[in-house]
């Protein structure tokens, strides 16, 4: 039940002893201000970390062929692992596990691009068609490319919306059926795409990958190779990362063991260790703003000592006059959890605020690793809710003390 008169005298207490009870308001806000600040900067932080996953599936293993490191069956290390198509149809003939594959042949450099009298340089891929699946694609207008583009040799391209923007600029202009022109060979525009990574990702040119070997005398090698796992787990990633391995050390006769002679970059373990490395500071985040809290709690039972101190000869009186211990205890309790219930809240308010300041400021800015420092409406609840614990806790003992005075012995007080 609501008491003014209880509040009242909180409220008088507070402001005849300000300067006191500003310095252990300061301690709690500063602690909750410490909390939001450092839990914001850590969102930022794995929210950026996760942005740079976008770009490709989580659930992915990358091979690049590399040199042998190990001498094998006789051969001397120092040779050069080149991919083949062969290694591709393997792969995907021969490994459980495998959802979506592909392969790349890469065009080095960035080559020049013409339609009509426009002309800028870009970057172009010869891929596979489970390519779209590996670099998370997102087409907004026609196709991506099919298994008879790559049978047929087609001269066809998926471009980038910064190339279409760059080439085709007018808003009412569809790509769609247009011819472009890559160093001097005609190409079909069949599709638009976006990409949900970083912005250079738009400006890259798909081209099927037998047209580019075919045309730029690739012959059947391939530069990279890349799959997805569908749903395995990180041991079952583990095992067909091994079993990838040996096929193709079976395919060029090198040593299993020999990880320089082709190097494999497994996703998911990767995406796992960032998680298990992300939970570690959050932990740590946690720890650190906990104790700034717990340090500002114990300035305010510290005080509330004192309060309780100051008002001995009052305590006995209400004692006399037949308050419970239950009232005192109340009373105090009250007084603390207000104190560290308000300036909690203005330093959560303060540190929220701050958060969504700095959000706006490096919104739509491509800061490596940091992006959308949020604190979500759950961390702010328990954050109150710790705070009224903490401040009944902070009340608590000298609230205790309080309700065990004996009347005549307050009244003796000076």
């Amino acid at each position: 039940m609501f008491d003014l008169d209880k509040w009242q005298e909180i409220f008088y207490t507070i402001r005849k002893n300000k300067l006191r009870t500003m310095l252990t308001a300061f301690s709690v806000s500063w602690g909750i201000f410490m909390l939001i600040l450092l839990l914001g900067a850590g969102n930022g932080l794995q929210n950026g970390v996760k942005h740079q996953f976008d770009d490709d599936a989580i659930n992915s293993i990358w091979l690049r062929s590399g040199q042998t490191s190990m001498p094998y069956k006789g051969m001397k290390p120092g040779r050069q692992i080149e991919f083949t198509n062969g290694d591709y149809e393997a792969i995907r003939a021969s490994i459980e596990g495998v959802e979506h594959i592909t392969g790349r042949y890469y065009l080095w450099g960035d080559l020049t691009v013409r339609y009509g009298k426009k002309y800028s340089s870009f970057q172009v891929r010869s891929v596979h068609p489970g390519h779209l699946h590996l670099e998370k694609t997102m087409m907004n207008n026609g196709r991506y490319l099919n298994e008879l583009d790559l049978k047929e040799r087609r001269k066809v391209a998926i471009i980038g919306q910064k190339v279409k923007e760059a080439l085709f600029p007018a808003p009412d202009q569809d790509p769609i059926g247009e011819y472009i022109d890559i160093n001097g060979i005609k190409y079909k525009v069949v599709g638009v795409y976006n990409d949900s990574g970083a912005e250079g990702e738009e400006r890259i040119i798909y081209i099927p990958v037998s047209t580019a070997q075919m045309a730029y005398n690739g012959r059947n090698r391939l530069h990279q190779i890349m799959f997805t796992v569908g749903n395995a787990t990180l041991e079952e990633s583990k095992a067909i990362e091994a079993a990838t391995r040996k096929l193709i050390a079976e395919r060029h006769t090198f040593d299993p063991k020999d990880e320089r002679a082709v190097g494999i970059n497994n996703g998911v373990e990767n995406f796992q260790r960032f998680q298990q490395v992300f939970t570690a500071i959050e932990g740590f985040i946690w720890v650190v703003g906990l104790m700034t809290i717990v340090a500002g709690i114990v300035g305010v039972s510290n005080i509330m000592l004192i309060v309780v101190k100051d008002r001995t000869r009052e305590i006995g009186i209400r004692k006399a006059l037949g308050a419970t211990p239950g009232s005192i205890v109340g009373l105090i309790l009250q007084e603390s959890v207000a104190i560290t219930l308000m300036a909690g809240y203005i330093g959560l308010l303060v540190g929220i605020g701050l958060i969504e300041l700095v959000s706006m400021a490096i919104y739509g800015a491509d800061i490596p690793f940091f992006r959308n420092p949020t604190v979500d409406l759950n961390t702010a609840i328990i954050a109150t809710v710790m705070l009224v614990i903490a401040g009944a806790i902070a009340g608590f003992i000298p609230a205790r003390k309080a309700s065990k005075v004996q009347p005549i012995v307050a009244l003796r007080d000076e």
